[in-house]
């Protein structure tokens, strides 16, 4: 695959650009809002800059950003196109509307693939006449920088689609995994969910605070996570690896969860989760904050980038 379709230039559109662009394919970018596109190339031109500072792209930014053409039309973009990265709003009647018009547009060969956190595949390509070629690739926010993405076909997409769009992403740096059966929310999203779900019910019940409840994730379970996955860790926590860890705590862990209600994130607490993060972080800092994540994350990646492969477990 040499040239790749991205529709919608907001923050997701604008990273998916980098990450095929610094891979050295060429990309074609189209918004509806036409000025909002050629904004997005200046916002563009600033990731690739705070990506060279901490080395994480090898070439000159002006060439990888010479990779990337604005389009006055969709049509013009998905042209010559192999794949299509769609990133419009989260909606189901715009997806398939979308989809609609790039099933129509979109050489037969070319895979259409979205971005949708929550949308799965078969709510807007089930009416399509080529159905098979359409597929999520959920990736992380700022995908430019974490690599993750979700790979979510229907049960009607193609298995070569499927695998083509596994070594695209691979070969453009991302990490994919495949999402064997359509679930919603994916696998990420849930994940993210369980934990959060019981993050509320803490402060709910008055077991932490916030500012607690935060260092406990980023300065416990965090530091692992960075490298480690669940299973992985939990493997490593027992002598003889997840039986043993399971004997062991199974049961534990089956009664500390058992029956428990989470509540709504609404209401008084709502407010309360509000008022704490406020009083840390105040929300005239919040964009200053946004970069300073993103900062902390290339960090990140770049050690993860610089270590030997010796040292992979």
């Amino acid at each position: 695959m040499k040239h790749i379709a991205v529709i919608g230039s907001g923050l997701i559109g604008r990273a998916w650009s980098i990450v095929f662009a610094r891979a050295k394919l060429q990309v074609y970018l189209f918004d509806n809002d036409k000025a909002a596109a050629y904004r997005a190339m200046k916002q563009i031109e600033q990731g690739l800059v705070d990506l060279k500072k901490y080395n994480l792209v090898d070439e000159d930014v002006s060439d990888i950003l010479a990779r990337i053409v604005v389009c006055e039309s969709m049509e013009r973009a998905v042209a010559n196109a192999d794949y299509v990265q769609e990133n419009t709003s989260e909606s189901i009647e715009t997806k398939q509307k979308v989809f609609g018009a790039l099933d129509l547009c979109a050489p037969g060969h070319c895979i259409l693939a979205s971005s949708t956190s929550t949308i799965r595949t078969s709510l807007f390509s089930e009416h399509l006449a080529r159905r098979n070629r359409c597929l999520v690739a959920h990736p992380v926010n700022p995908p430019h920088i974490v690599p993750i993405v979700e790979i979510s076909p229907a049960s009607w997409t193609d298995s070569t689609v499927i695998e083509k769009t596994y070594e695209l992403q691979k070969s453009v740096g991302q990490v994919p995994i495949l999402v064997k059966k359509e679930v919603p929310g994916f696998i990420l999203n849930r994940l993210q969910a369980a934990l959060l779900r019981e993050a509320w019910r803490l402060i709910d019940e008055d077991y932490v605070s916030v500012e607690d409840l935060d260092k406990t994730v980023k300065d416990g379970l965090g530091l692992r996570w960075s490298f480690m996955g669940p299973f992985e860790t939990i493997d490593l926590n027992a002598p003889g690896g997840i039986a043993d860890y399971a004997a062991r705590f199974g049961s534990a862990y089956a009664q500390m969860m058992s029956g428990i209600q989470h509540p709504t994130w609404d209401g008084a607490l709502l407010e309360k989760i509000e008022t704490q993060r406020r009083n840390i972080l105040p929300f005239s800092r919040h964009n200053e904050k946004e970069s300073w994540r993103d900062r902390r994350l290339m960090e990140l990646i770049a050690h993860k980038k610089a270590r030997r492969p010796s040292e992979e477990g």
